[in-house]
């Protein structure tokens, strides 16, 4: 998936508009005006499309941790200049205070089955013998399910 795919689900699962969207940002340190923000949810086949970047999407799902859960330390946490589906999932966690009952649900509503083993080896550290990259289809599984459970419509 790509990152502009995972910010426009976010956006649509979540209700946020245009002003929520910049203040989430703003939480996680980067400052940007909507027209920017825009371009990022456009389709790729779209004029006015921009890439968005590992750092931009990573500021964001910071800014979403801090928006839920509130800052640790009052600090920013520094966003990260190279992100994966691993990273993304797990701020996702973070942020949506999951415990891993509630990740399953979730895959659940999609009828994506996972076991619990599967589901904590996306979490440890990649050096581990039982690490396991969380591939698009993982993540999109996820995400569509949190659709399904925030916006059931």
């Amino acid at each position: 998936m790509s990152n502009n795919d995972i910010l426009r689900t976010l956006r649509y699962t979540f209700h946020f508009h245009d002003h929520k969207m910049s203040e989430i940002f703003a939480l996680g340190g980067v400052q940007l005006f909507a027209e920017e923000i825009a371009h990022w949810l456009k389709k790729e086949d779209e004029p006015e499309f921009k890439k968005l970047y590992d750092k931009d999407l990573a500021a964001f799902l910071n800014g979403l941790i801090i928006h839920n859960r509130g800052k640790k330390d009052d600090q920013i946490p520094v966003a990260e200049k190279s992100i994966n589906n691993n990273m993304i999932l797990r701020k996702l966690k973070i942020a949506l205070n999951f415990k891993e009952e509630d990740m399953l649900e979730v895959f659940g509503l999609r009828d994506f089955r996972i076991s619990k083993h599967e589901l904590s080896a996306f979490f440890r550290n990649p050096s581990q013998s039982q690490f396991r990259e969380c591939k698009d289809q993982v993540l999109r599984n996820f995400l569509m399910g949190l659709q399904m459970k925030y916006r059931p419509a």
